[in-house]
């Protein structure tokens, strides 16, 4: 049986963002994750998760104003004091969700600063997060996301991304594999989920290459869940794909009584 969560910051989008939660349990889901959200106090998250009673799979520290392009903070020296700040702010709401999981962008770099002086910056920032995080025992992910989307961002393949967070060298500190991104970059899938199991913290899914729900794209989910199944992963698969239609609408493919463990022979794939 395979655990999923919805993205509530990338789908049920017809709704405001602190209703989503709720949502998100009337569809039958009893999980969820979400991206730092800076338009509402995390007290009131906090209190809409535990009133639609979820649980919190991820979430992602502060990562700038994503929709207007930026990826993180961690690379940008002029930032350090903002992503300072939110760090203790989010691991104490990840404290009071229960949630053990952070996920930390790395950002966006600069193309008149050498490549390198910017890892070193990356790696400075992550360590000191990592440090934070693993005094309240929480997991931060980093994540490769894919170069035909976001040109600037440092990690795009899973080697590099990988032998990126040795350098780092933090006992609590694990790959975000996104499946989507990972098809657009380098393919080869089940081998690399399979090789690199035990490095991976949590995985989030969206079909190939329109970032649609399972089904609408060239990844065959139902090879890939059998994959993750059989694969010894026994945490979260994050849906985080962007729905064709509503959010209800899209959900065709995985039955509700799948929602809150996927019985991949039930799944209409």
């Amino acid at each position: 049986m395979i655990n999923v969560d919805i993205n509530v910051s990338v789908l049920l989008k017809e709704y405001p963002f602190i209703e989503r939660f709720d949502q998100a349990k009337s569809l039958g889901f009893e999980a969820v994750e979400f991206y730092w959200n800076r338009d509402e106090d995390p007290a009131d998250i906090a209190r809409s998760v535990s009133d639609a009673g979820l649980r919190v799979a991820a979430f992602n520290f502060d990562a700038g104003n994503m929709a207007a392009g930026d990826r993180g903070l961690l690379c940008d020296p002029e930032r350090r004091r903002e992503m300072r700040e939110n760090v203790p702010v989010a691991i104490e709401l990840a404290d009071q969700l229960g949630c053990g999981k952070l996920t930390a962008l790395a950002g966006n770099l600069n193309p008149e600063i050498e490549r390198e002086q910017q890892l070193d910056t990356i790696r400075e920032n992550l360590r000191w997060v990592c440090e934070q995080a693993a005094q309240a025992r929480i997991t931060v992910l980093v994540e490769a996301i894919n170069g035909w989307d976001n040109k600037l961002y440092p990690f795009t393949n899973t080697r590099d991304t990988l032998a990126f967070l040795d350098s780092v060298g933090a006992a609590n500190l694990k790959y975000l594999y996104d499946i989507y991104h990972m098809q657009r970059m380098e393919g080869n899938l089940i081998e690399t989920l399979e090789k690199n199991v035990d490095r991976i913290g949590h995985i989030q899914i969206a079909d190939s290459p329109k970032r649609g729900q399972p089904g609408t794209g060239e990844i065959n989910y139902g090879h890939i869940f059998e994959a993750i199944d059989g694969s010894g992963y026994d945490d979260y698969v994050g849906l985080e794909y962007n729905p064709a239609s509503s959010t209800e609408d899209s959900l065709d493919w995985l039955p509700v009584e799948c929602r809150k463990g996927v019985d991949i022979k039930k799944l209409n794939l």
